[in-house]
C-alpha cells in the first residue's frame, strides 16, 4: 500500500442505490478502497457482485449514492460531484483500457493514441509526437502508421494502453484487458501495465475473471454482495 499521503485513487463509504423505495436496490454498500501511484490491483468478484456499478463510479459514468472518492490530489465526488465537466475529468484524468481495444478503424493507430490530446486542445505534431514515444515505449512504434485491422489482438491491446497513458491520468481502469488472449499475451498486457505504472505513477485497477493472471496480482479486493474485502495477492513473477 502506498504511504497514506500519496494517492493515486482513493475511495471511501462508497455507495449506490438503485431505484427508491421498496424497489430499491443496493449495488454498492459502503466500498473502501486505495490504490496508490505505481500500484496494479486486481478487482475480482462474481457476476451481480458490484463489479461493473464500481467501475462506473470511479470512471464518472454513473453518479454514486453517497461517499467520497478521491483522484490524485482531487476530491472528486463527496456526496456530489465536486468536479464540474465530467467529460473533462474522464478526458484528462482517467484513462480507460477495455477487454476490446475499441480503436477507431478509419484512423492510424499513432492518430488513434493523440485523438485525447488532440480533443484536450494540444496541437496536432505535439499530440503525434507524444503519441508516437508512448507506441516505441510499448514496442509498437513500428507499426505507428498501420490501421487497426492490420494489427493483432496483443497489439491492439498494447495501442488502447497507449491511448490510456497519453494524458498521464493518475488512474488507469482496466476492465477484462486480457480476456480475449492466450497466456503468454496476457501475461505481456499485465507486464506492460505494471511496467506503465511505475514509469508513470500511475494507479492501475484491473477488472478480472482471468486465472492466468490473478497470481501476479500483490494485492487483490474482492467484491462482493456490495462490499469489498482485501487480501495479499500471491505477486508472482512475470517476466
Amino acid at each position: 500500500m502506498a504511504e497514506s499521503n500519496s494517492i493515486g485513487i482513493k475511495i471511501q463509504n462508497l455507495r449506490k442505490r438503485y431505484g427508491e423505495g421498496d424497489t430499491a436496490v443496493d449495488a454498492l454498500k459502503g466500498v473502501d478502497m486505495q490504490v496508490g501511484p505505481g500500484e496494479v490491483v486486481g478487482l475480482v468478484g462474481p457476476s451481480g457482485s458490484g463489479k461493473s456499478t464500481l467501475l462506473k463510479c470511479l470512471g464518472a459514468v454513473i453518479e454514486p449514492t453517497a461517499g467520497k472518492m478521491t483522484l490524485g490530489h482531487d476530491v472528486i465526488y463527496d456526496d456530489g460531484w465536486k468536479i464540474p465537466d465530467l467529460r473533462a475529468l474522464r478526458r484528462d484524468k482517467i484513462g480507460f483500457v477495455f477487454q476490446a481495444p475499441y480503436l477507431i478503424p478509419f484512423l492510424d493507430i499513432t492518430d488513434n493514441v493523440a485523438l485525447l490530446p488532440m480533443l484536450a486542445g494540444r496541437p496536432n505534431a505535439e499530440a503525434r509526437k507524444r503519441a508516437l514515444a508512448l507506441l516505441h515505449e510499448l514496442d509498437i512504434g513500428h507499426r505507428a502508421n498501420a490501421m487497426p485491422s492490420q494489427l493483432s489482438g496483443g497489439e491492439q491491446q498494447r495501442v488502447s494502453i497507449a491511448r490510456a497513458l497519453i494524458n498521464q491520468p493518475p488512474v488507469i481502469l482496466a476492465d477484462e484487458p486480457t480476456a480475449p488472449l492466450d497466456s503468454n499475451r496476457a501475461l505481456a498486457v499485465i507486464r506492460i501495465l505494471n511496467q506503465m505504472a511505475q514509469q508513470y505513477q500511475t494507479a492501475i485497477i484491473v477488472v478480472t475473471h482471468d486465472e492466468k493472471i490473478i497470481p501476479t496480482f500483490k494485492r487483490i479486493y474482492h467484491i462482493r454482495d456490495g462490499k469489498t474485502y482485501e487480501e495479499p495477492g500471491e505477486g508472482k513473477s512475470f517476466l
